[in-house]
């Protein structure tokens, strides 16, 4: 379900999922299907790992990769999860044919 929220969504970003919601900064953004479609990906990793540990691996992640890199915006898109969701956003079909644990392969 996609829910508008300018105020849960970070700034600096337009969307976030959190299980089972995708929310949108604006309203408009809900016709941008690549956007839609990498949050749905994020849905799907959040599924498959159980939603918590989803959330645990992905802020270690995050702070392992931060910590290397001092850099905040690369840190992010250096997340395996983020890595397949940017690779895969455009592709609309991807959903249907993605691997169990596909964000492994970006690890």
């Amino acid at each position: 379900m996609v829910l508008i929220s300018k105020y849960l969504v970070p700034r600096g970003y337009v969307g976030i999922t959190i299980f089972p919601f995708i929310f949108l900064k604006y309203n408009y953004l809900k016709t941008n299907a690549t956007l839609v479609n990498h949050e749905r990906i994020h849905l799907r990793q959040q599924l498959e790992m159980l939603i918590i540990p989803f959330y645990i691996f992905y802020v270690v992640e995050f702070l392992i990769k931060w910590v290397k890199m001092k850099n905040w915006y690369k840190a992010y898109h250096h997340i395996s999860f983020e890595k397949e969701a940017y690779t895969h956003e455009k592709d609309l079909n991807y959903l249907k044919s993605r691997p169990f644990f596909g964000f492994v392969s970006y690890l």
